[in-house]
């Protein structure tokens, strides 16, 4: 379900500021004034919908669009082959994604979201409250990035450029710029496509750089951060396993997930992984150190299967099972940091045959899906934990940058990384729906400049062209429409 203050906050807001709006513009005293103040500072407000629009960078504008005429021309021509080729990768993007949801909802153990190519972003539900920032900006340098490259392209070929302007819809920020309408219809349609186009060829290029950025990144801080040294861990979740006076803490270099070497985030994402998909490990004791450890307990069969031995009531105990000289299962309850702390891994008793005095190899006996898993970190003492290994990846935070001077932030890595990521996402999503051929977006002008530009000569009665065009737009308009409505039901509902 959709968290009540992530709909009532918005909600609320833009009814309080269109009552005032409404109460300002019908008060006889205040109308004349309220209404000239919005038209003199270009601000205009609809129901969950406010934008301002100015003159104060048309000279920017203009300087740019008539900056190096061939280089631009080359750049736009780029672009405009990029926005044409986007317009089909889009439709065959959406249609794939499309099959992907449908998939999903028929399965009866549906699988994680992310393996769908695009999915529908809500704040406070698939959007945690703490990385709003990150998203409401990249959306809004997104925006700004795609309506230079429109008004830029459009001062290059001769359109007249009214304006530049920001908005709000609902809680979506955004950006626009007003061009001349006669203008853009008595240019060619080649000359329109450069224009349409180059929103789209803008957010690629923005997408493209902010890749590039994060691959580039250890390069760029290495003077500061150490990178392939281990994972830094940044955050652990209050009152999660992992936390506690022997967890993990912020500041803590991890090294070892069991015996999987760790260099940086994406060896520990791999390592535990790995553990979830194994059987659980097990570790070489010393006979008489499992007689000394070992508390007295009888077995049982837990509902899964699985066999206990240990009261329910211990906090450090933890039932064991090995396989003595008989080969019979037998189980026995152990203090559980005292016996593996420092304790070889094995998967049977024939790998604990290095040791000086016979060894057995003992795996906790635990629950399905259930792992105990020891992580060696840069406290001298290993931090044990036991439950299903997603929770360990979600408690706990880490980056692969470790200072290399105490008055360095942990998170200064993490923001730029994280920024680049929503801004590559955000940016080529915007990329990609911008170029469907839709009812209302850059795609729809985009394909009736292409068909004007390719048809005119094989379908001379405009009439015909237009309505080409008309059936591409409502195939494109139904698929993006389903494909933001079913993704919003994925998202709320299940």
């Amino acid at each position: 379900m959709v968290p009540v203050a992530a709909v009532l906050g918005p909600v609320g807001v833009w009814c309080a500021l269109y009552l005032a709006d409404s109460a300002l513009k019908a008060s006889p005293s205040l109308k004349a004034w309220y209404e000239e103040w919005l038209t003199n500072h270009g601000v205009s407000i609809a129901p969950f919908h406010i934008r301002w629009q100015t003159a104060l960078f048309n000279r920017l504008f203009m300087k740019l669009g008539r900056w190096r005429p061939q280089l631009l021309y080359f750049w736009f021509s780029l672009g405009m082959a990029f926005g044409v080729v986007s317009m089909f990768v889009s439709m065959m993007l959406l249609a794939k994604t499309l099959t992907q949801t449908l998939a999903l909802m028929a399965a009866e153990s549906p699988t994680a979201d992310n393996e769908r190519i695009l999915q529908v972003v809500v704040p406070g539900v698939n959007l945690p409250i703490s990385q709003m920032v990150y998203f409401f900006t990249a959306i809004l340098i997104s925006g700004i990035i795609h309506e230079i490259g429109h008004g830029v392209a459009a001062v290059r070929e001769q359109v007249r450029f009214n304006g530049f302007g920001v908005f709000i819809f609902v809680v979506y920020p955004g950006a626009f710029v007003d061009l001349y309408t006669n203008h853009l219809q008595l240019i060619s349609p080649i000359q329109q496509l450069r224009v349409f186009c180059a929103g789209v060829w803008h957010n690629f290029i923005l997408a493209l750089m902010a890749l590039l950025v994060l691959y580039s990144l250890p390069l760029f801080l290495l003077p500061l951060y150490y990178t392939g040294i281990g994972a830094l861990v940044t955050e652990v979740t209050e009152n999660s396993p992992a936390s506690g006076p022997r967890g993990l803490f912020a500041g803590d270099l991890v090294k070892y997930v069991e015996n999987c070497s760790v260099y940086s985030v994406e060896d520990w994402h791999k390592c535990v992984e790995e553990i979830s998909v194994k059987p659980q490990t097990g570790y070489c004791i010393n006979e008489a150190t499992l007689q000394q450890l070992s508390s007295a307990g009888r077995a049982y069969r837990r509902l899964d299967g699985t066999m206990e031995c240990c009261s329910n009531n211990s906090l450090v105990d933890i039932c064991f099972s090995y396989r003595g000289n008989l080969q019979i299962p037998q189980y026995v309850c152990l203090a559980a940091r005292k016996a593996i702390e420092s304790s070889r891994v094995c998967q049977r008793n024939a790998d604990c045959q290095k040791e000086f005095v016979p060894s057995l190899c003992v795996k906790p006996s635990v629950e399905n899906q259930t792992r105990l898993i020891r992580i060696k970190h840069s406290s001298p003492m290993d931090m044990l934990f036991i439950g299903h290994p997603v929770h360990l990846q979600y408690a706990v935070s880490l980056t692969n940058y470790m200072p290399r001077f105490s008055f360095l932030h942990l998170d200064i890595p993490i923001v730029i990384e994280t920024f680049c990521k929503y801004l590559l996402s955000l940016s080529g999503a915007l990329a990609v729906i911008n170029a469907v051929p839709c009812f209302a977006l850059d795609g729809q002008w985009m394909l009736s400049s292409f068909l004007e530009a390719t048809l005119s000569s094989l379908i001379v009665e405009k009439q015909n062209r237009d309505l080409i065009g008309f059936f591409i737009l409502l195939f494109g308009s139904a698929l993006l429409a389903s494909n933001v409505v079913l993704g919003l039901w994925m998202v709320t509902a299940r």
